[in-house]
């Protein structure tokens, strides 16, 4: 035996630790957008238990983790290396993979984990752009069931630390990693925390896609400056900011949220780390007072319904109703979607309605009868084609 064989048993044992249940808006935050398939970094100082936080999320969920130094590859590590075959003008010349996409790849699932990625050059950032978004590494394309996530620390306690690109930063839900010591002090005692995974629960997905269409249509709608906003200093473009592609994430966060028993704050957390502090705080802001109705509840019995008074909250709604009824379209539902939007007719306020008229009326089956409620918006249709 060897005599480093104690020293090994006793190092096994300093590692041995348990972990409890216990609120952790981060880490909830993180299992959200992990579980929403979207891709995340990770803010923080040095060894503050960024990497150890992802390791032990992957073993909860059952994958594995793919750990890859971003600040040690190059451009072609991630683009893929050429390899000539017997004809390359007739077959082209494929890139090359690496092992750990390889890996990934057979198992069908898992975390690939960026480290170290505000150290990584222009060129290597620019390689990455498409492996974030489009889960390419040179010719292989990763299953849609690999996560992708990376970690970085701010500039000025990087090593050789370099701001990202807007177009990279662009690409992620950006999450602020902080330690807690009490939480230290507590693990190093053999007891280290673990947050509960959200759940989607099949009965409310179509609700709550609904629900969060209606909700960032409405926001936009009347914040329309925040569709898209690049910031004017370096740092801040390495960070979160509003874009349509930025937009869809939320979306997604929210659809995940809504459908899921995640935290409200942890919810809060992930749509600030999509599209920055500014456009984030008044999108959480916005849901605190929207609290939009069940739209499927309400196309089971339209006629109970009172619209909302005020103007941003019926237009949400009615977005919201037509995603509804798009999703799972019937003339039964279809019908119920007209008498919601005959109420706003009677509340004196067709316009509000007016684009989900249009909306509705595209749907139309030719064998289904026109709705008398549908003489309101009569005008409106005939000028947008959707009625003839």
């Amino acid at each position: 035996m060897s005599v480093l064989a104690d020293a090994d048993e006793l190092i096994a044992a300093t590692r041995a630790t348990r972990v409890e249940l216990r609120p952790n808006v981060q880490l909830e935050a993180l299992a959200l957008a992990v579980s929403a398939n979207l891709p995340v970094l990770l803010w923080g100082e040095p060894g503050i238990g960024k990497s150890s936080a992802l390791q032990q999320l992957a073993d909860r969920l059952g994958v594995m983790m793919e750990t890859v130094i971003a600040s040690i590859h190059e451009p072609s590590d991630f683009a893929g290396l050429p390899v000539v075959g017997e004809d390359p003008a007739t077959q082209g010349v494929p890139m090359a993979p690496p092992d750990w996409a390889v890996r990934l790849s057979r198992r069908g699932e898992g975390i690939v984990f960026f480290d170290e990625l505000s150290s990584a050059p222009p060129a290597v950032q620019a390689a990455l752009l498409r492996v974030v978004l489009e889960r390419r590494v040179g010719s292989l394309e990763l299953p849609p069931a690999v996560r992708v996530v990376a970690a970085a620390n701010p500039p000025a306690s990087a090593a050789d630390g370099w701001h990202l690109s807007p177009p990279l930063a662009n690409r992620f839900v950006h999450l602020q990693w902080t330690h807690d010591p009490a939480v230290v002090a507590r693990g190093l005692a053999g007891t280290w925390p673990t947050a509960t995974l959200p759940r989607v629960e099949p009965g409310r997905t179509t609700s709550a896609l609904a629900r969060a269409r209606g909700t960032l249509s409405g926001f936009l709608t009347a914040r329309p400056g925040l569709t898209h906003h690049l910031p004017a200093d370096a740092e801040a473009r390495g960070g979160p900011w509003p874009s349509p592609r930025t937009w869809e994430m939320a979306l997604r966060l929210l659809t995940f949220g809504m459908a899921s028993d995640a935290g409200r704050e942890a919810l809060s957390t992930a749509l600030v780390g999509a599209i920055g502090d500014g456009a984030g705080l008044e999108l959480v802001n916005y849901l605190d007072e929207l609290d939009l109705p069940d739209p499927n509840r309400v196309l089971a019995n339209p006629d109970a319904f009172q619209l909302p008074t005020r103007g941003d909250r019926q237009l949400a709604f009615l977005t919201a109703i037509v995603a509804a009824v798009q999703s799972d379209l019937t003339h039964a539902r279809w019908d119920a979607a007209w008498t919601v939007l005959a109420k706003a007719v009677d509340a004196g306020v067709p316009d509000v309605a007016a684009r989900a008229a249009h909306d509705l009326a595209v749907m139309r089956h030719k064998s289904w009868a026109v709705p008398p409620t549908i003489d309101a918006f009569v005008d409106i249709l005939r000028l947008s084609g959707a009625l003839s």
